[in-house]
C-alpha cells in the first residue's frame, strides 16, 4: 500500500491540474475591437476575401472563430455600452450614436469591465475610440471636430474604472487627442491610430510586472476617415471590390498591423502564455455587403450586428477551433467575473453571459438561452435557437429560421405562429425583468415596449 501513494498522488495531481491552472494565476484579458469590420471581410472568415488581414487570420489558427458572434446593437455607440456593462442598450433607449460634447450614458455607479477587474487587483487601461460621451468642464469648448488643448471632461473612463486613458471621442473627431481627463494634443487623421498602437504596446510594456492587466484597445478602423499612414499607403496589395476605394485595403490592413503589434508585444516580453485576447467589431461593415448576409451597418437583419470574433488563450482554447454557438459582445463582463472568481451585483450585467464554457469547450448546446439585437433605427429582435423574430418599429413581424435560410429571404412567421407567439413571449419577459440572465428583476432606464418605441432615441451614423 505504502508503494502505491505516491502512484495514487501524481495520478490525482494530474487529473486536478487541469482545473487548478484556470485558477493559478490570473490571465492579462485584451479585447481589441475593429470599428465596422464585416463579417466576410477577414480571409479566415472568406477564404475569396480581397482585403488582407494575416494577423486576425492567424490569431483564428492560433485560437477559436466564433461564426455565430454578434454586438449588441448595428452601431458604434451602443454596442460599446453593451461591451463595458453586459447590458443591452435598449434599457437605456440608446440606439444612436454620440457626438463630441455628449453627456456620459453610463453612470460611475454602474459596474463595468474595467471596474470589476480594477477591484480584483487588475491594471486597466482604455487605449482609442470612447464614444460613450464625456462631460466638459466649460461646456462645449471648440467645435465638434477640435477640442482645445488643455480641455478637461469628467465621467470619462477614468470614471468607470480605467486607470489610463488616451484616446479620441469618435471618428469624426479623430485629430482630438485626449488623456486622462483632458486634451493633450491634436493630430492629422493619419497619425492618430499609429499613434494608439505605439501608446497601448508602450501601455503594455510599462505595466507592474506584479499585476495582471486588462486593454481594451477600441480601433477607428475600417470606420471612415479612410486615412492609412504612409507606411501602409498602397502596401495591402488589396482593393475595395464594392466602392473602388484604393485605400480601405490599406487602411484595414493597417489596422491589422496594429494588432499584430500587441500579438508581438506580448511575445517579446512572454506575456502570451497567460493573455486572454479577444478581437472582433463593433458591427458590420459600412455600405458593404457580404453574403449570405442580409444588408450592413445599422441594419436589424444579419449583415448590420453579426460580425468577426476571434479569441485565443494558449493552453485554454484548443487551436484552430469554430465554435458555431450564439454569442454577444455583451459577454464579455460575465466572462471576467468568472475568470476571477468574482460574484456580479445584482444590478450589474443583466445581459451578460460567461464564455468560459464556450472558450474550455465544455459547452455543448451553447451558454445563452437567447440574444436581442437592434438596429440604427429602433428596431428590435430576438434570437433562439434557429429562430429569428424581427420587431420593426412600425409594428410589423418578421420570422426567419436562419439555419435553412440565413440571408433572412423567406418570412416564415405565418406558418410558425407558435413560435413567433414563444419568442414574443420571451422578449416581455426580457423587457420586464430589466434582464436576460438568472437574478433579481431590475429597473430599464427608459419605458420600453416590444417593437423598440417609447425610449429616446438619436439618429445613427
Amino acid at each position: 500500500m505504502k508503494a502505491t501513494l505516491p502512484l495514487l498522488t501524481a495520478l490525482l495531481l494530474w487529473f486536478v491540474a487541469p482545473c487548478s491552472l484556470l485558477h493559478a494565476a490570473k490571465p492579462n484579458i485584451i479585447f481589441v475591437l475593429f470599428d465596422d469590420l464585416g463579417y466576410g471581410q477577414p480571409q479566415c472568415y472568406d477564404p475569396k476575401s480581397a482585403l488582407r488581414t494575416p494577423h486576425l487570420d492567424k490569431l483564428a489558427s492560433q485560437g477559436m472563430r466564433f461564426t455565430d458572434a454578434h454586438t449588441a446593437a448595428a452601431v458604434c455607440t451602443p454596442t460599446r455600452y453593451g461591451v463595458l456593462t453586459g447590458r443591452y442598450p435598449l434599457r437605456i433607449g440608446q440606439f444612436g450614436v454620440l457626438k463630441t460634447f455628449s453627456k456620459p450614458i453610463i453612470p460611475t455607479s454602474r459596474t463595468t469591465v474595467a471596474s470589476l477587474l480594477k477591484a480584483q487587483g487588475y491594471s486597466t487601461a482604455c487605449i482609442g475610440k470612447w464614444h460613450l460621451g464625456m462631460n466638459w468642464v466649460e461646456g462645449k469648448p471648440g467645435s465638434e471636430k477640435a477640442v482645445p488643448i488643455g480641455a478637461k471632461m469628467t465621467g470619462g473612463p477614468n470614471a468607470l474604472g480605467f486607470d489610463y486613458f488616451y484616446g479620441f471621442t469618435h471618428a469624426r473627431n479623430i485629430g482630438t487627442i485626449v488623456e486622462q481627463d483632458q486634451v493633450v494634443a491634436h493630430v492629422e487623421p493619419e497619425e492618430n491610430q499609429p499613434l494608439m498602437a505605439k501608446k497601448a504596446v508602450g501601455w503594455i510594456e510599462q505595466r507592474k510586472a506584479d499585476e495582471p492587466f486588462f486593454l481594451y484597445f477600441p480601433l477607428g478602423i475600417p470606420h471612415e476617415p479612410i486615412v492609412p499612414s504612409a507606411e501602409f499607403s498602397g502596401k495591402s496589395g488589396a482593393r475595395d471590390v464594392v466602392k473602388r476605394d484604393p485605400k480601405y485595403g490599406d487602411w484595414l490592413y493597417e489596422g491589422d498591423a496594429f494588432l499584430g503589434k500587441i500579438m508581438e508585444a506580448l511575445e517579446r516580453h512572454h506575456l502570451a502564455e497567460n493573455t486572454l485576447i479577444i478581437a472582433t467589431s463593433d458591427n458590420g461593415a459600412e455600405h458593404r455587403v457580404y453574403p449570405p448576409l442580409r444588408e450592413s451597418k445599422r441594419s436589424i437583419y444579419e449583415g448590420g450586428h453579426r460580425v468577426p470574433f476571434v479569441v485565443r488563450w494558449p493552453g485554454k482554447v484548443k487551436p484552430g477551433v469554430v465554435n458555431d454557438h450564439t454569442v454577444c459582445l455583451n459577454d464579455l463582463l460575465a466572462t471576467a467575473a468568472e475568470l476571477t472568481g468574482t460574484k456580479i451585483p445584482a444590478n450589474a450585467g443583466e445581459d451578460s453571459v460567461s464564455l468560459l464554457p464556450e472558450l474550455l469547450g465544455t459547452s455543448k448546446e451553447g451558454t445563452r438561452e437567447a440574444t436581442i439585437h437592434q438596429s440604427g433605427a429602433g428596431d428590435l429582435a430576438l434570437r433562439q435557437g434557429p429562430w429569428k423574430v424581427i420587431f420593426h418599429k412600425g409594428g410589423e413581424q418578421e420570422l426567419f429560421n436562419l439555419e435553412t435560410d440565413l440571408s433572412e429571404k423567406n418570412n416564415v412567421a405565418a406558418a410558425n405562429l407558435e413560435v413567433v407567439t414563444k419568442l414574443t413571449a420571451l422578449m416581455h419577459k426580457y423587457i420586464d425583468e430589466g434582464r436576460s440572465t438568472p437574478g433579481e428583476p431590475q429597473k430599464n432606464d427608459v419605458n420600453m415596449s416590444v417593437d423598440g418605441t417609447g425610449g429616446k432615441k438619436q439618429k445613427g451614423k
